[in-house]
């Protein structure tokens, strides 16, 4: 019997409201709303079209710029159907202004928009000749071992109404300011982490209703953090240098026209207060017996503080925050309070997070409270903090008594699920202890929703791991001695990244502290480096510098990315080339497919030990291979000409050296056969032999054997080549090793090892166990764009012609996704019965999409009620491996087949 194929738009969270003609919404300049502290010269500006009718394009637009009722540039009206990332061309924007932009469009059916509400943003500081501000360092003699955290801070006059101010700000360390008592901004651990010797962030904020007419004082406090705190995992210190030190401006403009600015500078007072120790790794102490009450405020009385020393930092290294900062998210109360069979006393928050806990707490004064943090607990029941190595992950909170105390530590964060609670004065209550999540505050773009619970669990630890892991770098692990920005992580991840999150302005800030510590092209293991310049050009890891930046060109579009890193991307390859033999990458170390299968009786021959110089080359042909497509991109025609050459003797040096004449590679594993097929190293009549080789592996072992490099495209390449249903198979399982197996050990994020806790509760070694790892979360992209079939074309990146085309299976009877792309909500819902098969579809305007419904006659699908032969707006492009295949414009579409 055959099954009907049934589309409808049924889920509400597919359902588009649209306005009655077509209109602007979602303006963003830079990718961001409203932003504050823009320093490009030529900022890009992109916005969405609303209409209620399918098949919208806009066919021309006009955007206008101004500086208050000032025009600075008006495009006029340009024949384009670009929405996205239109490069600003106007007059030069002065620093620290505020500009207002609109832009209305013309759609295809010759309606004009009315002008779209304007949006804004500020200029931060343009050029090095902005600054006036000098760097300040404490005046007085640090304890060197401790460390407690710096307090700055300055009284200042403004005479005259204030139009603006804007707070520029930055330090080595990390710091938290406030003005007249008030915190400046939501942002922390601030300025973030880059390469500080060549790129050092600034934060701008607007200030103005912080400032008043009068008196004011501004005062600051610094943490060593990633500057001069522990750092690696090599207990090291001072890496980028042992002193802390402050930059801080304040430009102010009043209603006569008149501008002013505060400036760091000799006149500043400087102290010690609360924190007498914080590092990333090992938590904060903090005695709340050394407030100084009122101390950003003015009249404050600090004749007993010190001065500052001003010193001669680099001012040439400045730019301004491109990227999100990180803030603070979801908060969680405890599900348990428990007393382990140890005797600890231990909360439980339900989540595996990143970020710290908020205590409410009544003592005497000198009471201290000990607060550690942990991941899991033991098999026992008891607190384990083995795996998080040297690190400490303790705050120390001591009591000034007089009443109820807050305490939320400033300059660390941890890695936990547990909270041990040492000398609580008091029964432990939940409504005293909250966890808050920390994260870079990156927009939620992706959901993914199937009937199959476990699935949905999976998903939820995909996202849980990002969230944890995206802290203003892509970090591999956020609780034990290291919390790295590494290489190979951020490359197996990104397309699942993408999805989840936009995380364009992320990638884009941190590839350009990638390219800032290659050496001689080589990329570093972690970024920002701190391991070393011989830390270098290991495959795969690597690798992120070609594969990251196409990974973004693709989901967002961004071509200027693309260029900006197309130099580092080069660099790269021609690292490899150089040291080469006969175009064989088959030298240097390499840490190949970490974390592979491997059984624990490691004589029985079955662990899948693949060769790190098999996998080299292929990803050496990938590299190249993107590297091609990114020269053809931005008309680069020599460099593709050239690239296109070395890749056939690449992949001719692969064959040689890696195939036998009968078709067999030299390394049997699952992981060598899906490099092979996913980067096209193997011939075309040897690809299906091949693919069949993969799936006999698959189904000997019963299960996956992948590590860190094989995994993010095993099941993609079983989908291409016709196994489908083994790929399935692998989804779904649930004993080790799998992805659903730590979901029902009760895992809330992704975990490092596929058995970091085994089934009767023991750990993997301590040396090398997080769980809280996104690397195997890259089944993520799988699902979103196998399962749910979203997907974007090369030729139109960024959604501009998208892909629907689900894959059945697995026994799912319901699969929705939904993607906020930058031109508007893209969805894809399906579901099927014993009768029917039903998918809903909506694509948004100023785009078009390919629709594969899986059926064989396109008479026998309708849409709407109505066959498709009645409906002209839709194309019915043939049959292809079992699907129809059409293309449509935008709208919402329902699609039925009959019998």
């Amino acid at each position: 019997m055959k099954r009907k194929i049934v589309v409808s738009l049924a889920l509400v969270t597919l359902c588009l409201t649209l306005p009655a003609q077509v209109s602007v919404t979602g303006l963003l300049t830079e990718n961001m709303t409203n932003p504050v502290g823009i320093d490009a010269a030529q900022p890009r500006f992109s916005w969405q079209l609303a209409s209620d009718k399918r098949n919208t394009v806009q066919t021309a637009y006009e955007l206008r710029v101004s500086e208050g009722t000032r025009p600075v540039w008006n495009s006029g009206r340009v024949n384009s159907d670009q929405s996205v990332h239109i490069v600003y061309a106007g007059e030069p924007l002065a620093s620290g202004r505020d500009y207002n932009w609109q832009v209305r469009v013309w759609d295809n059916g010759g309606k004009r928009s009315a002008w779209s509400p304007p949006a804004k943003f500020r200029t931060g500081i343009i050029g090095k000749n902005g600054w006036k501000a000098k760097w300040i360092e404490p005046g007085y003699a640090e304890d060197t071992v401790m460390r407690p955290g710096p307090m700055m801070r300055k009284e200042f006059t403004v005479s005259g109404k204030i139009v603006r101010a804007t707070a520029y700000i930055t330090a080595h360390g990390l710091y938290e300011a406030e003005l007249n008592g008030k915190r400046i901004g939501d942002a922390f651990l601030t300025p973030g982490w880059t390469s500080y010797g060549k790129r050092l962030q600034y934060q701008a904020y607007d200030v103005t209703h912080l400032l008043k007419n009068g008196s004011n004082a501004i005062g600051v406090m610094l943490g060593s953090g990633w500057y001069r705190g522990n750092i690696g995992f090599r207990s090291s210190f001072n890496f980028y240098g042992n002193d802390i030190a402050l930059l801080c401006q304040i430009d102010i403009t009043l209603s006569d026209g008149s501008t002013e600015s505060i400036i760091s500078d000799g006149s500043w007072k400087s102290s010690t207060g609360p924190v007498r120790y914080s590092e990333i790794y090992h938590g904060e102490i903090y005695d709340a017996r050394m407030e100084k009450k009122g101390w950003t405020l003015p009249g404050y009385d600090d004749s007993g503080w010190d001065g500052v020393k001003e010193a001669t930092h680099s001012m040439d290294v400045l730019i301004a925050t491109q990227n999100e900062p990180v803030k603070k998210h979801e908060t969680f109360v405890p599900v348990q309070i428990m007393e382990t069979p140890a005797g600890d006393q231990v909360i439980d928050f339900g989540q595996n997070l990143v970020g710290w806990v908020q205590m409410r707490v009544r003592g005497n004064a000198g009471d201290s409270v000990i607060l550690s943090h942990a991941e899991v607990l033991d098999r026992d029941g008891n607190f384990y903090t083995a795996n998080l190595r040297s690190a400490e992950a303790r705050d120390i909170y001591v009591l000034k008594g007089g009443g109820e105390e807050f305490f939320e530590p400033r300059f660390t964060w941890h890695g936990f699920r547990y909270l041990k609670v040492e000398g609580y004065p008091g029964k432990l209550t939940p409504g005293d202890f909250t966890a808050v999540a920390l994260y870079s505050a990156m927009r939620p773009t992706g959901s993914f929703v199937t009937s199959d619970s476990l699935i949905n669990r999976l998903q939820h630890n995909i996202q849980w791991g990002q969230k944890g892991n995206f802290l203003d770098i892509p970090t591999d692990c956020p609780q034990r001695d290291e919390r790295l920005g590494w290489t190979g992580d951020a490359q197996a991840f990104s397309r699942t990244a993408a999805f989840n999150m936009n995380v364009n302005n992320f990638f884009a800030k941190w590839l350009k502290d990638l390219e800032a510590d290659q050496v001689d092209g080589k990329v570093p293991h972690v970024v920002p480096n701190i391991l070393g310049a011989g830390s270098v050009n290991s495959t795969g890891w690597a690798d992120v510098a070609t594969i990251a930046p196409w990974n973004m060109y693709l989901v967002y579009g961004d071509r200027q990315l693309l260029e900006q890193q197309y130099g580092s991307m080069k660099a790269y390859v021609e690292s490899i080339r150089s040291t080469a033999r006969d175009d064989l990458w088959n030298s240097g170390f390499h840490y190949g497919d970490w974390l592979f299968y491997r059984p624990d009786d490691d004589n029985s021959g079955m662990a899948a030990v693949t060769d790190k110089y098999l996998i080299a080359q292929c990803f050496y042909a990938n590299s190249v291979q993107l590297l091609i497509k990114a020269a053809n991109v931005l008309g680069k025609r020599d460099d593709a000409d050239s690239y296109g050459k070395l890749l056939e003797r690449v992949r001719d040096a692969f064959m040689k050296e890696y195939v036998t004449p009968n078709g067999r590679l030299v390394s049997g594993t699952q992981t060598a056969y899906v490099l092979a097929l996913n980067f096209d190293m193997l011939p075309v009549d040897l690809r299906e032999q091949a693919a069949r080789r993969l799936a006999e592996n698959v189904k000997s072992y019963g299960h996956l054997t992948t590590g860190f490099l094989g995994t993010p495209y095993l099941c993609h390449v079983l989908s291409r080549f016709g196994y489908t249903d083994l790929a399935y198979e692998l989804l779904l399982r649930k004993k080790y090793p799998s992805w659903l197996y730590p979901v029902t050990m009760g895992a809330t994020t992704i975990w490092e090892r596929w058995d970091g806790q085994k089934p009767d509760g023991s750990f993997q070694t301590p040396g090398m166990n997080s769980f809280n790892h996104y690397a195997y979360g890259a089944i993520g992209d799988w699902m979103y764009r196998v399962i749910a079939g979203v997907d974007t074309r090369e030729e139109g990146p960024g959604y501009k012609k998208i892909i629907i085309k689900p894959h059945i299976g697995g026994g799912l009877t319901s699969v929705s996704a939904s993607l906020e792309t930058y031109y508007g909500l893209l969805g894809c819902t399906w579901r099927v019965n014993n009768e029917s098969f039903e998918m809903d579809v909506v694509i948004p305007a100023n785009t078009t999409a390919t629709v594969c419904i899986p059926a064989e006659d396109p008479a026998e699908i309708y849409e709407g009620g109505l066959p498709l032969a009645q409906k002209k707006e839709i194309k019915v492009e043939g049959n292809e491996d079992g699907y129809v295949i059409m293309t449509v414009g935008s709208g919402k579409y329902s699609f039925r087949r009959n019998r």
